[in-house]
């Protein structure tokens, strides 16, 4: 059976949103996993995904304050059928991240990042898949404010575990 994700990032709530999108708290109901790659701004948007989320692996990002960061970590780890995940909120510039996410992160199948606003997909020399889904809040430059979605495939006998990924405009 495969796994269902929701990737976020960056939500500001409330800063630049009063709340998620409705169309982002259908997605987490779906998701499996919600995934979020910090800058919450507030806790009460931690709090409201821990009620509503299956399940929720999350860090903190450079907008969140003490309370955030006394219940999050700086970098959050998971394995999703056989799929090792990491997320984390600040990669730096675009310029060389994926050999810099390589030495930072070894052993990852999958990071997810945010901090930019700006939607990103690529592969690392190592083969460690990166994503940043965008912001469902505060589309900045970017033409549409955006997540992601990912389905987790476990692995199937001489099929590896693979990760389909759909961004998804708002």
């Amino acid at each position: 059976m495969s796994a269902h994700l929701l990737l976020l990032a960056d939500t500001h709530v409330p800063a630049r949103a009063k709340d998620l999108p409705a169309e982002v708290w259908r997605l987490v109901d779906e998701a499996d996993l919600v995934v979020h790659a910090g800058d919450w701004v507030d806790v009460g948007l931690l709090d409201a995904l821990e009620d509503r989320a299956r399940a929720l692996l999350a860090c903190w990002g450079n907008n969140d304050g003490a309370p955030l960061r006394a219940r999050l970590p700086e970098v959050a780890r998971a394995t999703v059928d056989g799929v090792r995940f990491g997320v984390v909120h600040e990669t730096g510039a675009a310029g060389g991240r994926e050999r810099r996410m390589d030495a930072a992160h070894p052993g990852l199948d999958v990071l997810v990042f945010g901090h930019s606003h700006i939607p990103w997909d690529s592969v690392t020399p190592a083969g460690m898949r990166l994503l940043n889904p965008g912001s469902p809040t505060d589309r900045r430059r970017q033409p549409h404010r955006t997540v992601m979605t990912a389905v987790v495939h476990p692995a199937d006998g001489d099929r590896p575990a693979t990760v389909t990924v759909e961004l998804v405009r708002l």
